[in-house]
């Protein structure tokens, strides 16, 4: 009788711990993600620079897009293109949303890259520039921070800009992309947070002068809570025209969150081996703390 009723006793303690561990893979087979994973911004980068310069008008930049919208429906964000002109150039900035509400945050970076790396010393002035952290880095973010995002956050549209990079050629401004966004706006948003340039392996981000003090003070004190102000560096430094630019003179405030030390800016350097993920997982990290923090 003993050892039968040892052997009763087992057979019901290992149908408990069968029973909870069938429940703790269902948890995490359908269990969104909710950590900003660096590794796999860089994967998006990868993508973004294997199709060549993004340049207006290229196949690099009709491939982008696609491969933004796909990201964005996958994560179940419901996307817009937004096809419009600014100057008589051809803009198409993609807006991407997962609530009804109106967005209380914008988050923006620009997908395209500049037609000639007019900052370099040699025969690659005559090149497109390959834009893996120039544009790429801020990219996969946005992207990132599609997927991780919690349910019920705060209402948010991720705006991924065109014509932003490609101000003094061929008559062209700079930002053109967030201009004719902030311009279609009918309900104002309480901020706007650019980021541009953020996965240099070396990255130092210091706060940009034009910015809003508030947006900016928040966003660097949750980057030293997460252990990241050697990124973050609580000192202003330059004084930008970004996508933040539009939404500033809107009356919106607004942070650029850029790495403006980077040595490859508009150089045909800018190349995937200079994207970090560690540097992708601090600023994405961050940015997903401080937006969770809104709700």
């Amino acid at each position: 009788m003993a050892t039968r009723s040892i052997r009763l006793s087992i057979l019901v303690s290992l149908g408990i711990i069968l029973i909870a561990l069938s429940g703790w893979l269902v948890y995490h087979a359908f269990r969104p993600a909710t950590s900003f994973n660096g590794q796999r911004a860089l994967q998006d980068v990868a993508a973004q620079f294997a199709f060549g310069p993004r340049t207006p008008g290229s196949t690099a930049h009709a491939e982008v897009i696609a491969y933004i919208q796909k990201e964005l429906v996958n994560a179940g964000w419901t996307v817009e293109i937004q096809s419009t002109e600014w100057l008589g150039f051809s803009v198409q900035n993609i807006i991407a949303s997962c609530s009804s509400s109106a967005p209380r945050i914008i988050v923006g970076a620009h997908y395209d890259s500049r037609l000639l790396a007019d900052q370099d010393t040699g025969l690659g002035r005559n090149q497109p520039v390959p834009g893996a952290n120039d544009g790429a880095s801020g990219v996969s973010i946005l992207l990132e921070l599609a997927r991780t995002l919690p349910a019920g956050s705060v209402p948010i549209s991720l705006v991924f800009f065109d014509a932003e990079d490609n101000g003094g050629l061929d008559n062209r401004q700079w930002i053109m992309g967030s201009q004719a966004f902030v311009k279609s706006l009918t309900v104002k948003p309480e901020a706007a947070v650019i980021v541009d340039m953020v996965g240099d392996a070396s990255l130092n981000i210091y706060e940009e002068r034009n910015s809003d003090p508030k947006l900016t003070a928040e966003i660097w004190a949750q980057a030293a809570a997460l252990g990241f102000a050697k990124y973050f560096i609580a000192t202003p430094k330059y004084d930008m025209i970004d996508d933040h630019s539009p939404f500033l003179q809107a009356g919106i405030p607004a942070v650029d969150i850029i790495d403006f030390d980077y040595p490859y800016w508009h150089t045909s350097a800018d190349t995937l081996d200079k994207v970090s993920a560690q540097s992708l997982q601090a600023v994405g990290e961050t940015l997903l703390a401080w937006l969770v923090s809104k709700k």
